[in-house]
C-alpha cells in the first residue's frame, strides 16, 4: 500500500483541479494548515486545499459547501522510536453562519468525507481498513473575509464494516488564507 500513495496522491491532485476548476469569484479558494492534536502522543499536520460550491445557495443562501481534499501526516510517540501514517482525505463540508461576537463573524461547520489511511495499525490500534471516513464539527472564527481560523473535532472511522473499529479522534487547529 505505501508503494501506491504517489498514484493516490496524483488522482487526489487531479480529482481537486477538475473539482475546483469552477472558481472565478473572489474568496472562494482557500489553503489551509492544521495543527492536529490526537489521543495520546499523537500529533499531525494537515494540508488543505478547500474550494466553495454554489450547489445549495437556491436552497438557503446562508449555508456554505466547501469542498476539502487534504493531505494529513501523524506521529505517534518519541522521535527515535515514532509511529508514523500519511492520510489523503476528501471531505465535503457545510457551514453554517452563527452571527458576530467579539468583532468576529462565526460559522459552525459540519462534514463527512473519506479517507486514505497508509497504514491500517497506528498509535497501538488496528484500524482494520485503509478506507476511513472522516467527520468533523468545527467553529470557524473570520478576522477578515480572507482568513479564518477553526478549532475541530475530527473523527476517523470504518463505521463498522470491518472489526475492529476503534477510531481515532483529533482536535485540529487551522489557519485559513482564502483568494
Amino acid at each position: 500500500m505505501k508503494g501506491a500513495y504517489p498514484t493516490y496522491l496524483l488522482l487526489l491532485l487531479t480529482l481537486s483541479l477538475t473539482l475546483f476548476s469552477a472558481a472565478g469569484r473572489a474568496n472562494t479558494q482557500a489553503i489551509a494548515v492544521d495543527y492536529l492534536q490526537g489521543e495520546g502522543d499523537v500529533q499531525g499536520l494537515k494540508l488543505a486545499y478547500q474550494q466553495q460550491m454554489p450547489w445549495l445557495q437556491s436552497i438557503s443562501p446562508k449555508l456554505t459547501v466547501l469542498l476539502e481534499a487534504s493531505a494529513n501526516f501523524w506521529r505517534y510517540g518519541p522521535a527515535n522510536s515514532s509511529d508514523s501514517n500519511a492520510v489523503l482525505a476528501f471531505s465535503p463540508v457545510l457551514r453554517y453562519p452563527l452571527g458576530e461576537q467579539l468583532g468576529l463573524r462565526w460559522d459552525l461547520e459540519f462534514g463527512i468525507g473519506v479517507s486514505l489511511l497508509d497504514d491500517t495499525r497506528f498509535a497501538g490500534k488496528n484500524v482494520s481498513t485503509h478506507y476511513q471516513f472522516e467527520d468533523r464539527l468545527g467553529l470557524v472564527a473570520w478576522f477578515s473575509p480572507e482568513q479564518s481560523v477553526t478549532l475541530r473535532y475530527l473523527h476517523y472511522s470504518n463505521a463498522g464494516f470491518k472489526k475492529p473499529n476503534p477510531g481515532l479522534d483529533f482536535i485540529s487547529l487551522s489557519y485559513a488564507w482564502y483568494f
